[in-house]
């Protein structure tokens, strides 16, 4: 995606510029109408925090396109995937019992978090304590995959995510931020690829790594993961009725 990311970031900025805009894919011309307009947008005579959802499958380059359309407009990225992590910090560093619902239920009314920048680097705030450090450790991951399928955490991280969306110009990436989390948003893209080419993607990086790997393998797994969040009972991966299609394969 690296030798188009800036013609993609070109066309996003565009949608969230103009009400009217034409966006260009290749050979493509497609004619999109906004009602809204852009970051001077005003709503009963003040100023709206603007926000840019950005859904889509695994491997399509949500977060690559997110983070750097981001810092060319000056938005706030806010890493849903980081914040479902930092809670999973709060219920490992007070013993609650992933596997008992009516804990998680009890403890998530405890816990704040919001991202700030610090020297252009998110930082992840939990309760007022900077846990950035703590995302990325096996513990947390593991916890976060056992807790992230609870409603109740769901729930209150969406109302966070409002929160921040309030109030600030934001860029979300995610599979239901544009359905489920902001369905007033902006610009909703829809980004996705074919599962060979994500497949490939993810291939060519764990080769630079000098990982083994199997792209069959790769593949398998992507449509695994695929069906499961387009099947989910809560908020499943699906393209909002207005957002717009942007398939990354040959990009």
């Amino acid at each position: 995606m690296k030798n188009n990311a800036d013609a993609l970031i070109f066309h996003t900025t565009i949608c969230v510029e103009a009400p009217q805009i034409v966006l260009m894919h290749r050979a493509k011309t497609a004619t999109l109408l906004f009602a809204r307009a852009s970051s001077a947008a005003l709503r009963n005579g003040e100023k709206m925090a603007v926000s840019i959802a950005i859904d889509g499958p695994a491997g399509a380059g949500k977060s690559t396109i997110a983070k750097l359309l981001a810092a060319k407009m000056n938005y706030i990225y806010v890493d849903t995937g980081a914040m479902y992590r930092a809670m999973a910090v709060y219920f490992t560093q007070n013993h609650v019992n992933p596997d008992d619902e009516r804990e998680i239920n009890a403890a998530v009314s405890n816990v704040d978090i919001t991202i700030e920048y610090m020297d252009g680097v998110q930082q992840v705030i939990l309760n007022g304590d900077n846990v950035t450090g703590l995302l990325r450790t096996e513990e947390t991951g593991k916890m976060a995959s056992k807790t992230s399928k609870y409603a109740a955490v769901r729930s209150k991280l969406v109302d966070l995510q409002r929160k921040l969306a309030k109030t600030t110009d934001v860029i979300m990436d995610g599979r239901d931020i544009g359905t489920t989390v902001l369905p007033d948003a902006f610009v909703k893209i829809y980004l996705t690829a074919s599962t060979q080419a994500r497949a490939k993607r993810r291939f060519d990086e764990l080769t630079q790594k000098g990982e083994q790997c199997n792209l069959e393998e790769i593949a398998a797994d992507i449509e695994s993961r695929d069906y499961a969040d387009m099947h989910r009972e809560i908020s499943p991966l699906k393209q909002a009725e207005d957002a717009i299609l942007v398939d990354t394969s040959d990009m």
